[in-house]
């Protein structure tokens, strides 16, 4: 059995910035893997295009441009925000505007995203809307432990169903 549309892979991965030596970003091994339905569009096409046709067992490392992961920096997405649009109970909370944190915000349509504080200007906030990732070179390192085909609820559903995946609640 080799991973191709619709199947359900398991794995386990290593994520680091630009290659085999670059900075360690995030890692299953040694917790939970990564479950996730082939082809439903939840993964970065390219890691997908990597896996196509491994079998159980395979391992293999490959590196995915920036532009082909989570795109490059868009100048577009930093935005001035004022301050006063931080401020809870009159005041803005210590520490919520520090560079390089991370803060939920919800744009005019109401759509989720989260901002990345640049830093401070006179009276407002340089917001960073890209990806975290964005510009950014991968490297993965993969080891595929388990596929199986997927049921039909979840090609339905386009996500992982059962003991390992995605619950309804």
């Amino acid at each position: 059995m080799v991973i191709e549309q619709n199947m359900v892979v398991t794995l386990h991965y290593r994520l680091q910035e630009d290659n085999a030596q670059g900075e360690l970003v995030e890692e299953t091994y040694g917790s939970e893997p990564l479950v996730f339905l082939y082809g439903a569009g939840q993964m970065i096409p390219e890691f997908e295009r990597q896996l196509s046709g491994k079998s159980a067992g395979d391992e293999l490392s490959f590196g995915i441009k920036s532009v082909d992961a989570y795109g490059e920096s868009d100048p577009d997405a930093i935005v001035e925000i004022p301050q006063s649009a931080f401020e809870m109970d009159g005041g803005i909370p210590d520490g919520l505007l520090a560079p390089g944190k991370i803060i939920p915000m919800s744009d005019g349509q109401g759509n989720r995203l989260n901002g990345i504080v640049k830093y401070l200007t006179n009276d407002g906030v340089m917001m960073d809307f890209n990806h975290p990732m964005a510009g950014q070179d991968l490297f993965f390192t993969v080891k595929v432990e388990e596929i199986r085909q997927a049921t039909p609820e979840e090609i339905d559903h386009g996500h992982v169903h059962g003991p390992d995946g995605h619950h309804h609640h």
